[in-house]
């Protein structure tokens, strides 16, 4: 099996691309805009989705669904939301075709099926909600409303890139009220901190924690929370956001409640989300110009058996040894394939689950059953070793978790030899033109110059971290007072 992936160095972008369709996670669609994830990719969304949404259910949260279509004078209600969406909406205004009088074979819009009112095709799904929890708050009693959804949403890229930037993309959306202030942004912080465990644990990449700047910050937030990735390339990816909302969809929808001392008030909310941009994620943070490597939590296939044969015979002995191996993987629930296919070559097998990432393969041949050895090939660091028979599914099993971990190790390297501290401007463009990265440099705290800074350089304050340190300085560009870094950096 050719790969002929552009390699990194050459065109990053053309690399992603290339891997994401030939290693089968996704594609074009027919749809401007769309893709298709396929059934490979989406094997991989499942295993992050579990994950995701038992740490929900651990928190508290329940799954509801809301519906897909939200009334234009709905959307209104909260300006700042609507303003900050309006570009990307779709936008249902008929509910009907009828056949062209002028185009036998052809269909039109029927113009007497016009709505009363427009839909808009959610690009997020505040305003559903909130409008529906007004019904389901009166008292202290109802709080808090601790909800979670899986959906698809709709927002009209103009430039789309396969996961990273659809027109139409799956998510989960968390959608919570509370009776204080307090409780909602501990909620807000809480969530970001789920996301934060989920990245780093279950899918090797290390993120900083932090929350962004008032011009960065999700329309209609009072507070945004975010996790930022580093990419191989030195580009910076939003990997998840968790919003504070205060009281302004409350406000804007009227749900109120009578509180412990028997007054009306409105409630506090959040609103969180990560999508199947994380696969996007976990593409640039990980593989190489051989193909995917997939940390083992989120590899469909975890182990591949591939037998080299020449008989008949020695095919039936090597399937009942990989059959034997099968079981035993399966007991400790991790996941194997037994390649039998006798339509291809081991040569085309080997290349082909190395296209795809899966983090261990297991090669089995005639003189492997007469030394009693097993021939171990890892993906991460494409080293082979040869192992005895006895104890293999052991050693496999604690191989994955060094794999797991050595991944993100990596990752945190990759991220520390790529953040730099600057003082000057003159630095600040050095390190952006020619290493990329993280760059930490003290800011003014003014939206001018931070918006200068973009204008100049295309970087953006990725976030405030959360643990950065208090310290008086002055601004990399203005040389106003600062009371700390922040993290800039150029971004998808």
């Amino acid at each position: 099996m050719s790969k002929n992936l552009t390699t990194r160095s050459e065109d990053y972008s053309a690399w992603y691309n290339e891997l994401v369709v030939k290693a089968d996670l996704a594609e074009n669609s027919g749809v401007r805009g769309c893709m298709v994830i396929k059934p490979y990719g989406y094997a991989i969304w499942e295993k992050m989705q579990a994950e995701l949404d038992k740490m929900f259910k651990e928190t508290g949260h329940s799954n509801a669904y809301f519906p897909l279509f939200v009334p234009k004078s709905m959307f209104e209600a909260e300006e700042k939301n609507a303003e900050g969406f309006a570009k990307e909406c779709a936008i249902v205004t008929h509910y009907r075709l009828k056949n062209d009088p002028d185009k036998p074979g052809k269909l039109m819009v029927d113009p007497n099926a016009k709505l009363e009112e427009e839909l808009i095709v959610r690009p997020t799904s505040e305003a559903i909600i909130w409008s529906t929890y007004k019904g389901w708050v009166q008292s202290y009693r109802d709080l808090p409303l601790l909800i979670n959804q899986w959906a698809n949403v709709v927002r009209w890229e103009m430039r789309t890139r396969l996961f990273l930037r659809t027109a139409e993309f799956l998510w989960q959306e968390g959608h919570t009220a509370h009776a204080t202030k307090a409780e909602a942004m501990e909620e807000a912080e809480k969530m970001m901190h789920v996301y934060a465990d989920f990245a780093e644990n279950f899918m090797a990449i290390p993120v900083v924690k932090g929350f962004k700047t008032e011009t960065e910050r999700f329309a209609g937030a009072d507070e945004t929370f975010c996790i930022e990735a580093l990419m191989q390339d030195g580009k910076a990816l939003q990997a998840g956001t968790s919003h504070f909302l205060g009281q302004n969809f409350a406000k804007a929808f009227d749900v109120k409640f009578t509180n412990q001392e028997g007054k009306q008030d409105y409630v506090w909310g959040t609103s969180w989300g990560v999508s199947t941009r994380l696969m996007g994620a976990l593409v640039m943070t990980h593989s190489d110009d051989n193909g995917l490597v997939l940390p083992p939590n989120v590899a469909p296939i975890q182990v591949v058996i591939v037998p080299i044969f020449k008989t008949d015979e020695e095919f039936d002995k090597i399937s009942e040894v990989a059959n034997g191996l099968v079981a035993q993987f399966k007991k400790l629930n991790i996941s194997v394939k037994f390649d039998n296919r006798t339509t291809q070559k081991p040569g085309f097998k080997f290349a082909e689950w190395e296209l795809k990432g899966v983090p261990v393969r297991l090669a089995i041949g005639p003189k492997d059953l007469e030394n009693g050895t097993f021939e171990v090939a890892r993906r991460d660091t494409l080293t082979k070793e040869v192992k005895p028979a006895d104890g293999i599914v052991s050693f496999i099993q604690d191989l994955l978790e060094q794999i797991q971990k050595d991944l993100f190790n990596k990752a945190v390297d990759y991220r520390a030899a790529h953040t730099t501290e600057v003082n000057s401007f003159e630095e600040f463009k050095d390190i952006l033109e020619n290493k990329t990265g993280f760059v930490s440099a003290h800011w003014d705290g003014t939206a001018e110059t931070e918006e200068k800074i973009k204008d100049l350089t295309k970087a953006t304050i990725r976030c405030i971290p959360l643990n950065r340190v208090e310290e008086a300085g002055v601004c990399v560009l203005t040389g106003a007072p600062s009371k700390g870094r922040v993290l800039f950096a150029k971004a998808y």
